[in-house]
């Protein structure tokens, strides 16, 4: 009986980690306005909240995001959409005036980098 009920879970973890594996994952780069770690962390929490959205990452030292998405569930217009509608410019599109004034005032695209 344990060797079943050992060898369905084993069989049942198997055919999970394929079917995430695959390979269907895109990933996609945007340049930011992206100034702080207040920055990073405000973007990478609600790109992580969008759909699709595997995992991103923002790099500071260069101001790009790094996005691994699926691309049965979003794009990259809907992936740029929430990066403008969080505040912050993705590529040559502006940021969301309404959300980019909500922004503390350390993370507004006038403020010196910190």
């Amino acid at each position: 009986m344990k060797k079943t009920f050992f060898l369905f879970v084993a069989s049942l973890f198997l055919t999970v980690s394929l079917a995430n594996a695959d390979g269907k994952d895109k990933e996609v780069k945007f340049k930011t306005s992206a100034i702080c770690e207040m920055c990073k962390a405000r973007m990478e929490r609600n790109l992580g909240l969008s759909k699709g959205v595997k995992a991103s990452n923002l790099d500071l030292s260069d101001k790009v995001v790094t996005v691994k998405y699926n691309p049965d569930k979003t794009t990259e217009a809907a992936i740029k959409a929430t990066i403008n509608n969080t505040g912050y410019d993705a590529d040559l599109s502006p940021a969301n005036q309404k959300a980019h004034d909500k922004l503390p005032s350390c993370c507004r695209k006038t403020a010196a980098a910190h």
